[in-house]
């Protein structure tokens, strides 16, 4: 018994092993670096279709919301599906991939489609090495059965198969419609679809026609589609909004009217005995004949004389030689209208990485202002331009000034280490004082006397011991003493000096606060006549959708932005060097009161000096300290015997 239940374990321990063997290898190319589970889920918990579909093409809509776009190249080519055992890539067309708006419409040619069953595969990206010549070609999405496909990517009809079934005219596009671009129809557009050797079907031989519509105006009599002539016709018309299939003389029975400006997807079936009409994936008409031999000309829009034609927009107008089953249809119907239903039945989850692993979220967000640039006009450079010279010039006196900041306070701290030890002569640490060198004394070195060069206050003691010494002569007539007079005029010198200072200080701040004041204005100029001038081009064209609006705007906001961008740190770093001039100058303001004041001490005149001389020697600390009380009251030094005159 022991022994079964080690080798069972033993079994399970070596089938866990195998799995992750089997998952930690499971990466279809390592020159990819990321990869998207996407789930096509037909069972209960996603949308059933009520039938197998089989081969399908399945339209994924990506968005920001399930998609990182910074996962893929810019322009989405290094896109591949590739089966849940990572061994066989699905062929695949990208109708539409825009990474700055985060949206991208991707056909996917999906084989086998199951109804009540899940499907899984990936979606592989992030290879910045594939070249354009190596994209997936987008031909081979489609079928053999497929003989035309109008996505309607340009004004004239160019055909997505290999067939090359392109239309000789064409009509108006709108970039707004259900799927990407489609085609207005006005009332008079007559898309002629040519005869070609792959542009035709036998007598009773299997065919699906499917169409996006939309119809803008309900009108007694419209046609679609028509194609051949007589008992040799097919055609796709409206009676009073109601769609019907015309073969030969025989017509299908109008039904219900499709409410105007609401998108219906209309399909129509022949499997060689009787032709159907399904609306919204559901059987809405049918006659029993099948398709005659058609090999004529076509016209999409209106009727064979460019009349009749109907008005709304059609998009994704396909014609294949097989009768599609009900499953393809609701398939169809369901993955391509852009609803919830669409999102339960495909979805993608959590994107995983390998190799390189991807971007980050603020990576991609960095990467959006590169897509945001393409779209920038010229004024809005000019706008852009004027805001990095502010802000060049701007950062550059700030760096410069924190540079000296630092120097100017190291060389305060060292003055004010120095200055406290001045006991007689005020001028000794003054450099020109050729005394110094001996005053100094080994307290200084030669990095303490490159401070003192910085030092604003040093530079104001030595205006103060230059007017000392004009007045003295290097200590040499000291005795004589300085009036009030000398002592005002030593004051207004110093004054004059804190002015040049403060002038120093505050050079070159004018750049920031022209960054400050200048820099979102220069910007809001630039966005404004950005968006005029994307206004201006929308009003000319005549399309409005946010396709068409989305990047000029979103470039012309990108001058504002770079105008914050340039005031925002130009205002801290003017605040912060402000504040830090202002306490410099205080301290310069406290050291002229502070120096004045020594100027008196160390320098009075013999009639300020004669009421300072003791009559005896003080004898006691009481006395000490009455003396030093007296100091500035004559009467009572006199009357306490303490001092005389001479």
């Amino acid at each position: 018994m022991k022994t079964s239940r080690l080798v069972k374990l033993l079994l399970a321990s070596a089938s866990l092993l195998a799995l992750g063997a089997t998952d930690a290898s499971a990466w279809w190319n390592k020159s990819w670096t990321a990869r998207t589970p996407v789930v096509l889920d037909t069972s209960a918990t996603g949308f059933e279709i009520g039938d197998n579909a089989g081969d399908a093409l399945v339209l994924l809509r990506l968005h920001s919301g399930n998609f990182d776009f910074s996962l893929a190249k810019e322009d989405g080519t290094d896109l591949r599906f590739v089966s849940e055992d990572d061994k066989t890539t699905y062929e695949h067309r990208v109708e539409k991939w825009d990474p700055l708006m985060g949206e991208a419409f991707v056909w996917i040619s999906v084989p086998n489609v199951q109804n009540k069953a899940q499907a899984k595969f990936w979606l592989y990206s992030g290879n910045p090495e594939i070249t354009a010549d190596e994209a997936a070609d987008p031909k081979a999405a489609y079928d053999d059965t497929t003989i035309l496909a109008y996505n309607f990517g340009a004004p004239t009809p160019s055909d997505g198969t290999k067939n090359k079934n392109t239309a000789s005219s064409g009509g108006t596009l709108s970039e707004g419609a259900l799927i990407g671009p489609g085609m207005r129809l006005l009332g008079n557009t007559a898309i002629k679809i040519p005869a070609s050797d792959t542009f035709k079907t036998n007598a009773g031989e299997p065919f699906t026609l499917s169409v996006w519509l939309k119809q803008a105006t309900i009108n007694p009599k419209g046609v679609l589609f028509d194609w051949g002539t007589g008992a040799d016709r097919f055609a796709l018309e409206f009676q009073n909004g109601s769609p019907t299939i015309s073969i030969g003389s025989l017509k299908s029975t109008p039904g219900e009217a499709l409410a105007p400006n609401v998108w219906k997807h209309l399909t129509v079936v022949s499997d060689g005995t009787a032709t159907k009409l399904f609306v919204d994936g559901k059987e809405y008409s049918s006659i029993s004949a099948a398709m005659p031999a058609l090999s004529a000309e076509a016209t999409l829009g209106a009727d064979a004389a460019g009349k009749n034609g109907l008005v709304g927009e059609m998009d994704e107008f396909v014609l294949a030689k097989t009768a599609r089953s009900p499953g393809w249809i609701q398939l169809s119907y369901t993955g391509q209208a852009g609803n919830d239903a669409s999102t339960k039945l495909i979805n993608t989850q959590a994107a995983e990485g390998g190799g390189g692993g991807g971007h980050s979220g603020a990576m991609e967000h960095v990467m959006l202002f590169g897509d945001i640039a393409k779209n920038m006009m010229f004024d809005g450079w000019i706008a852009i331009g004027v805001c990095v010279i502010m802000m060049f010039a701007g950062w550059t006196v700030a760096v410069v000034k924190f540079i000296n900041l630092g120097k100017i306070k190291k060389g305060n701290d060292e003055f004010q280490r120095l200055w406290k030890d001045v006991a007689t002569d005020l001028t000794a640490m003054d450099l020109d004082n050729p005394e110094s060198s001996k005053t100094f004394g080994g307290k200084i070195g030669k990095k303490g006397l490159t401070l003192l060069a910085d030092s604003p206050l040093y530079h104001i003691y030595h205006v103060g011991s230059e007017e000392i010494r004009h007045r003295l002569g290097f200590g040499k007539n000291k005795g004589q003493g300085l009036s009030a007079r000398s002592i005002q005029a030593i004051r207004a010198s110093l004054d004059a000096a804190l002015v040049h200072e403060q002038h120093r200080l505050g050079n070159g701040l004018v750049y920031l606060t022209t960054s400050i004041a200048g820099g979102p204005y220069v910007g809001l100029l630039g966005t404004v006549v950005g968006v005029m001038i994307t206004f201006a081009i929308i009003a000319k064209s005549g399309e409005v959708d946010v396709n068409s609006i989305a990047p000029g705007i979103a470039s012309a906001l990108l001058a504002t932005t770079v105008g914050l961008l340039v005031a925002i740190p130009a205002l801290f770093m003017y605040s912060f060097l402000n504040t830090s001039i202002k306490h410099t100058v205080s301290a310069m303001q406290v050291f002229i009161d502070e120096f004045v004041a020594k100027v008196a001490e160390f320098y009075p005149t013999p009639g300020d000096s004669a009421l300072t001389v003791p009559i005896r020697q003080i004898r006691t600390p009481e006395e000490a300290a009455r003396y030093e009380e007296t100091k500035g009251d004559e009467n009572a030094a006199i009357m306490d015997g303490l001092i005389k005159r001479k």
